[in-house]
């Protein structure tokens, strides 16, 4: 059983040929059948190191438990700002920045910190500006041409369908002006993420994303990554069925988001690789290997 989700890059002419070993999934139905439905609530978000609110929300919703007010919105800010300020600059070689004072509050002073200012009508002249977080952006369209590590995907509508949806961040904010620019200026590659998450925090700052009990049970909260699905049964006060779909299940979901963006991605820019997989962001640990060209 490996918990590592493995990727084998082999060049093939002028793009890579994917293959991809998804991670065994948790053996949560094994772990929580039976359980008293208040201890499964209790229990979910600490089986899981990342997004643990969001999934403690969605639980509580799915079981008809009391959800008391969970920091979801703050795991979410802190996460974007994490992937803005310190991950995503590191890795494209600008200088990181510390993460704004008071960020936990949101408020349209975390707005304007994103953009150095009032939200930008023309994307290119804001990247050009080296305002706010402009110099990731800048980098990131240095790095990548139109049309490289782009995935095409429709928008998430069935959430518990594990097939090749876009669920993210960007995908959360597609309809936004800016980034209808920046997908007819490079395709919904990496600025178009890095973008999404701007975006994303920007609405987040000021009004959280409202979790969604549907008429089928199912459960939809938002998280750093996008949406958690989640449906639950219990009899008896103890948990009779669970099925948890996360948006990396999305993303791995076979012509998902990472295979399309890395079998766009040049072979003579693989070295790009690892930074594209932290854009994507999957929430397990990932093993990279480039085999070498034959």
């Amino acid at each position: 059983m490996s918990a590592e989700l493995g990727i084998l890059l082999r060049p093939d002419g002028p793009r890579l040929t994917v293959e991809i070993s998804r991670p065994d999934p948790l053996p949560l139905e094994r772990m929580l059948l039976g359980r008293p439905a208040v201890e499964v609530a209790e229990l979910l978000p600490r089986l899981f190191n990342l997004c643990g609110a969001a999934q403690g929300q969605a639980v509580r919703l799915a079981l008809g438990l009391p959800a008391p007010q969970m920091p979801v919105q703050h795991e979410i800010l802190r996460d974007h700002l994490a992937k803005l300020c310190l991950i995503w600059p590191k890795l494209v070689g600008v200088p990181p920045r510390p993460l704004p004072a008071a960020w936990a509050e949101g408020g349209t002073a975390l707005q304007g910190w994103i953009w150095g200012g009032p939200v930008p009508e023309r994307l290119a002249s804001f990247i050009a500006s080296g305002a706010g977080a402009a110099p990731l952006l800048a980098e990131l369209a240095k790095l990548f041409s139109p049309g490289e590590a782009v995935a095409d995907l429709p928008p998430l509508t069935d959430p518990m369908a594990v097939t090749a949806q876009e669920n993210s961040p960007a995908g959360r904010v597609a309809e936004a002006g800016l980034m209808a620019q920046a997908e007819a200026l490079w395709g919904r590659g990496p600025l178009w993420r890095a973008l999404g998450r701007m975006i994303d925090l920007h609405r987040l700052a000021l009004t959280p994303y409202p979790a969604e009990l549907r008429p089928d049970g199912t459960a939809v909260v938002a998280a750093a990554r996008g949406a958690y699905a989640l449906s639950a049964d219990a009899e008896g006060g103890r948990l009779t069925a669970l099925t948890r779909v996360t948006p990396t299940d999305h993303l791995l979901a076979p012509g998902g988001a990472l295979e399309q963006s890395l079998a766009a991605l040049p072979s003579e820019k693989a070295d790009l690789a690892r930074l594209v997989v932290d854009i994507l962001d999957p929430c397990v640990p990932v093993a990279l290997e480039l085999a070498p060209d034959a």
